[in-house]
């Protein structure tokens, strides 16, 4: 397969969906060959993409056309059935977050990748920034010592201009949540720090989200690391104007850091013992979606790290089951809320 290009079809043409048709047309060992879209190629803005165009997934799968991996870029309550759907064609996977909306589709998921032998790619991009790959070092090499505390904001504007009547943003089936559309990168990048966490408690509101959204704005949640050390998030979609931070504070024994800005892309603070922080490179900037801005802009990683895995030379960045704990986490800070909820 060495000489060989991978072939990706595109599932959903909106701005996620383009950015990765992009991104492989970039790649010189790959080949964008299909989109898929309800709408029209007009409609969608991807004229551009001079590939076949196909209105939906059993379209795409029953023609003759002939491809390695299908990327789901399709709303969030679609991409389990979409993902299974593809691996059932003998297909590879990319999936967009979350991987599905409960522990249970996640698993299906993972059953069938194995029963077929192919691979499914979790995306989560934010791992590829630096101060990411910065803070994984540190951690692996035990440099803070044992782990104390880990705070994690998620500050962020989310008004009409992103929930726009009769879209899917903001409904229970195909939205899920603000943790699964908003912040799953935040509580990926959490996880794969400091693994799984217990005695989960938390408090939630909706703030300024209860004519547009299923679901509440924001939280205070917090828990205990089986790993040891406990930690919290506080997340909103409610900032007002535009987006505030996205920051991790981690306090351990032998130093403290602080990763801030508005998405996690800068260093504020290396406090650690006989250790002198290194230079990083630049950040890549936030996704941008006129008005309203996302994480950051590292799917040219995501879609290099698939061929190089389906090539042989590495592994997955972000594996089907990191993605599904992911997922499974989130439902549990979920089944919290709708405890809450029940006793209100």
């Amino acid at each position: 397969m060495s000489e060989k290009k991978i072939r990706f079809a595109v599932i959903g043409a909106g701005h996620i969906g383009k950015r990765h048709a992009e991104m492989i047309r970039r790649e010189d060992e790959a080949e964008l060959v299909a989109l898929v879209d309800i709408r029209t190629k007009e409609e969608c803005s991807a004229e551009h993409f001079e590939v076949p165009f196909f209105s939906s997934v059993e379209e795409l799968l029953n023609s003759e056309l002939e491809f390695d991996v299908v990327n789901v870029c399709t709303p969030n309550g679609l991409h389990a059935s979409q993902s299974l759907a593809a691996l059932s064609d003998g297909k590879h996977v990319v999936c967009e977050k979350p991987m599905g909306l409960s522990k249970d589709e996640c698993e299906k998921v993972i059953f069938k990748s194995l029963q077929m032998s192919k691979s499914v790619f979790c995306v989560m991009q934010n791992r590829y920034s630096p101060p990411s790959e910065w803070i994984k070092s540190v951690i692996d090499r035990k440099l803070l010592g044992d782990i104390f505390m880990v705070q994690l904001n998620c500050y962020w504007n989310r008004d009409d201009r992103y929930y726009k009547a009769g879209g899917w943003k903001g409904t229970q089936d195909l939205d899920g949540g603000t943790l699964f559309t908003q912040f799953s990168h935040f509580i990926d990048i959490m996880y794969w720090l400091f693994g799984d966490i217990q005695n989960i408690k938390g408090r939630f509101a909706d703030f300024t989200h209860a004519n547009s959204t299923d679901f509440e704005d924001s939280g205070l949640v917090n828990f205990d690391f089986i790993n040891g050390g406990m930690g919290c998030i506080n997340y909103s979609t409610s900032v007002a104007l535009q987006n505030l931070e996205s920051s991790m504070t981690i306090v351990g024994s032998k130093g403290s850091v602080k990763i801030g800005g508005q998405y996690m892309n800068e260093v504020e603070v290396c406090n650690i013992m006989d250790y002198e922080m290194p230079e990083l490179a630049e950040a890549n900037p936030a996704n941008d979606y006129g008005p309203y801005k996302g994480s950051a802009a590292n799917h040219n990683y995501v879609i290099k790290n698939v061929i190089d895995t389906l090539k042989g030379r590495t592994t997955a960045t972000t594996n089907a089951l990191e993605g599904l704990k992911v997922v499974e986490i989130i439902e549990r800070i979920y089944t919290v809320r709708n405890e809450q909820l029940n006793l209100q």
